[in-house]
């Protein structure tokens, strides 16, 4: 039986002040939220949360606004020791009531969150493939012929806002600035023209290397892209696949030492599918950033 007391619990706007805590909170659940990707967050979006007395932080829930009237939630995390009072619906709540009524609001929920998240209106409409893997198995795959990868340039910020803008189903300019900066490499491919045709980033994390977004023409520069960010890594890797699972990227993935480990599913709210997509997101941001 719980004995705790939600008296003195207050809910507010974190701010940078607050990343240490968030930290903490995360940690406490098993989930390894570092500075680097807080202040992504923060930078983004809102995060909201709960202090108890202490001014301890014992929830959150981060709320990353998109243009063409879409958001992402997540982060939605309520410490053990006050699980149970209903914190996690009224800091998501929160996040739902700063962006206008006819947003349409995607979150990646846990099997256990689902149930809340459907009684503030949100429906499962897919699901993502979680992959993980304790060290990525070194392969050589053949050069595709008229492609070549090489390093972002900030010169390619355009363009590669327009091919994610298609691939996601929503403009992510903001975003993409602060992942860009945040990243451990972001890549580019191009065809003979010099026009980009794809482009990756990997998120080097306190636990995980994290790839993604992936976006490209098709599932063949897609694995190009994942092989040109992995192949040197030593420690763990993380990549999450939305939707419909493509066969050679599974393949491809599995090949190099993934595995898949569940498939959270995707809820939207204010709409009952995703933004239209173009089938070239091979793998999202973070399941945060939707």
């Amino acid at each position: 039986m719980k004995t705790t007391s939600v008296t003195g619990l207050t809910l507010s706007k974190l701010t940078k002040t607050d990343v240490s805590g968030l930290i903490k909170l995360s940690s406490s659940v098993g989930w390894d939220y570092n500075q680097n990707e807080i202040n992504t967050v923060l930078a983004s979006g809102e995060i909201y949360g709960h202090k108890n007395d202490y001014g301890e932080i014992v929830s959150s829930a981060a709320i990353v606004p998109y243009e063409n009237n879409l958001a992402s939630i997540g982060m939605v995390i309520v410490h053990q020791t006050y699980r149970g009072f209903g914190l996690a619906k009224e800091v998501t709540k929160r996040c739902i009531d700063s962006v206008s009524t006819n947003t349409k609001i995607m979150l990646i929920s846990t099997e256990e969150g689902k149930p809340l998240y459907e009684t503030l209106g949100f429906k499962s409409i897919n699901r993502v493939h979680k992959y993980l893997s304790d060290t990525c198995r070194p392969i050589e795959l053949s050069v595709k012929q008229n492609m070549i990868i090489e390093e972002y340039r900030d010169q390619d910020f355009e363009e590669l806002v327009q091919l994610d803008s298609n691939a996601f189903g929503g403009c992510r300019r903001t975003l993409l600035v602060n992942r860009i900066k945040q990243s451990n490499r972001c890549v580019i491919a191009r065809n003979k023209n010099r026009e980009i045709i794809g482009f990756g980033l990997s998120i080097l994390g306190s636990v995980h290397l994290l790839i993604g977004p992936i976006v490209a023409i098709n599932a063949s520069i897609a694995t190009q892209i994942i092989h040109e960010l992995t192949q040197h890594h030593t420690g763990k890797l993380r990549i999450d696949v939305p939707g419909d699972m493509n066969v050679e990227i599974a393949d491809f993935l599995m090949k190099i030492g993934f595995e898949e480990v569940n498939q959270p599913p995707i809820m939207m709210k204010n709409a009952n599918h995703l933004p239209k997509r173009n089938n070239q997101l091979f793998a999202i941001s973070a399941q945060v950033f939707g």
